[in-house]
């Protein structure tokens, strides 16, 4: 496949994904809400370390990939 073609094909995808989450955003308010995500608000700091979050994504892509590799494989 060309380079033109792949990246056509990863904006459409990207695209795609975006129109996805858009549509999708208001059903997906508890992200970024998880248990493991902390917030600290002191009177000049804020800090935010969504580890479960990060967690949760990390699941879904290495599913992904595993499944995309098995699948060409």
């Amino acid at each position: 496949m060309s380079t033109s073609k792949l990246l056509i094909i990863l904006g459409i995808l990207l695209l795609t994904a975006g129109i996805f989450l858009n549509v999708i955003s208001s059903k997906l308010s508890w992200f970024g809400n998880l248990p493991l995500d902390f917030k600290y608000e002191g009177k000049n700091t804020k800090v935010y370390a969504p580890f479960g979050s990060m967690i949760i994504v990390s699941l879904i892509i290495s599913f992904l990939f595993n499944f995309f590799q098995k699948l060409f494989k």
